[in-house]
């Protein structure tokens, strides 16, 4: 179990270009997992949230749950580099089903000046090509993977 739980989270503390993919990608997700679970900036939280995505978007509950909590505590995770491969992973779903579900239909471009009903799909691209890089790569730098990574190792 030791060794499979190490397998999971080793990383190294020297690649700081992997840190700043990390940081970078929980900074950009969490305030959009803050809209979700507390109504901050300017959106629903989390009773309006799961009203939306269950009734309005036909997921299960439990689907609706795991995006809200992904979205927010997962990226909160991801900023502190806890299990950084599976907060990613989750990142990874959550964008992939958004952007075929919902976004491919207006295109490739964000819509920056109001002319189309609602946003393309390069944001989504942005954050699964960092999910997929620190899925293959772990935390690094400055993550609690690596501070649990030093303690396991000790304990051997």
């Amino acid at each position: 179990m030791k060794n499979k739980c190490m397998k999971f989270l080793s990383t190294s503390s020297s690649n700081y270009s992997a840190m700043i993919v990390r940081i970078t990608l929980g900074l950009v997700i969490l305030p959009h997992g803050l809209q979700k679970l507390l109504g901050m900036f300017g959106w629903n939280g989390f009773s309006g949230t799961m009203e939306y995505f269950t009734t309005g978007a036909s997921l299960p509950w439990i689907i609706a749950l795991l995006v809200i909590l992904g979205e927010s505590l997962g990226a909160l995770a991801l900023v502190l580099g806890f299990i950084s491969r599976f907060m990613a992973f989750g990142i990874f779903v959550i964008m992939t089903w958004a952007m075929f579900m919902a976004h491919i239909k207006y295109g490739f471009f964000i819509d920056w000046f109001g002319a189309q009903e609602w946003q393309g799909v390069e944001f989504h691209l942005l954050t699964i090509g960092m999910a997929l890089s620190l899925m293959i790569s772990g935390g690094w730098a400055y993550s609690l993977d690596g501070l649990l990574t030093k303690c396991f190792a000790k304990k051997k």
